[in-house]
């Protein structure tokens, strides 16, 4: 995300991912697919019975809107100070500790609960669906899904192959939907995407997100701040960034240098706004 939206339909785009209710989408159908060479990762720690199970259920309560349109920015709940929320399965898990990755043309069924549209600047046939391993924040590997440009499958494919082997975790990795771009704002979203359909923030013109060619990554560990702005709303935790936790994207990290390497950006590097989720081909 790269500028402030002033309505209400764009509010809840958040780079594709935040402030969404958390009904899951549809299991998505094995497509037939390439796959991607795998690459070994030693196994995440299990959680153990010490390990507190956090209650919070996402999307459940919208915010108060702001004159902006966005939900007012509130404390973070205690909950989520340390996030560590349990990933929600949408695809089977991968076997084993290893990395896998799929890369095939989207099927009709993902295409359906995503935001791409005929008016979208990208056709339908320039996006790919992948499938990639994810170490979650419970110390399990799980598979996510995402929609991408084609130009930049491959390199985002390699991307979370070396945040796997790195054991960067992750909450969620799911397609965005239609639902998602209006529903009221909840501050409380971390979901891993990119496309998306819709224009850059606070602008007439398309998002690097609706070209497939950018990647929010735990958008509520990564904030984007502007003037008094955090999104997602309730991340105000996340805004110090020499507290680090799991799941943070720190300047010079492994998931910078990993994005640098395909050739794409990082927003943490922005100044107004400082867009810390944002991964970009196109430098916006």
């Amino acid at each position: 995300m790269r500028r402030r939206a002033t309505t209400a339909g764009a509010v809840l785009a958040l780079a594709v991912t935040a402030c969404s209710p958390e009904a899951a989408p549809p299991a998505p159908s094995a497509p037939a697919a390439t796959t991607v060479a795998a690459s070994t990762a030693t196994a995440a720690p299990p959680p153990t019975s010490s390990t507190p199970t956090v209650a919070w259920q996402v999307g459940a309560r919208p915010l108060p809107r702001r004159p902006d349109g966005f939900g007012r920015v509130e404390p973070t709940p205690p909950e989520l100070v340390n996030r560590a929320l349990p990933t929600k399965d949408l695809l089977p898990s991968p076997a084993g500790d290893a990395y896998a990755a799929t890369v095939s043309a989207v099927p009709a069924e993902v295409l359906a609960r995503s935001t791409w549209q005929p008016g979208c600047p990208v056709k339908a046939g320039d996006l790919r669906y992948l499938t990639m391993s994810f170490w979650g924040f419970d110390g399990r590997a799980h598979t996510g899904e995402m929609l991408v440009n084609a130009s930049g499958a491959a390199g985002i494919t390699k991307v979370f192959g070396q945040l796997f082997a790195a054991r960067f975790p992750l909450e969620e990795m799911r397609v965005t939907g239609p639902a998602e771009l209006t529903a009221p704002p909840t501050g409380d979203g971390n979901s891993t995407s990119a496309f998306v359909c819709r224009p850059a923030r606070g602008q007439t013109n398309w998002s690097a997100h609706a070209y497939g060619l950018a990647v929010d990554v735990n958008p509520f560990c990564n904030p984007y701040t502007q003037g008094d702005l955090v999104l997602p709303e309730l991340a105000s935790a996340y805004v110090d960034r020499t507290r680090r936790r799991p799941g943070m994207v720190l300047a010079g990290d492994a998931t910078v240098r990993a994005f640098a390497a395909i050739g794409w950006s990082w927003g943490g590097n922005w100044h107004s706004p400082t867009d810390r989720m944002h991964f970009t081909a196109t430098g916006h």
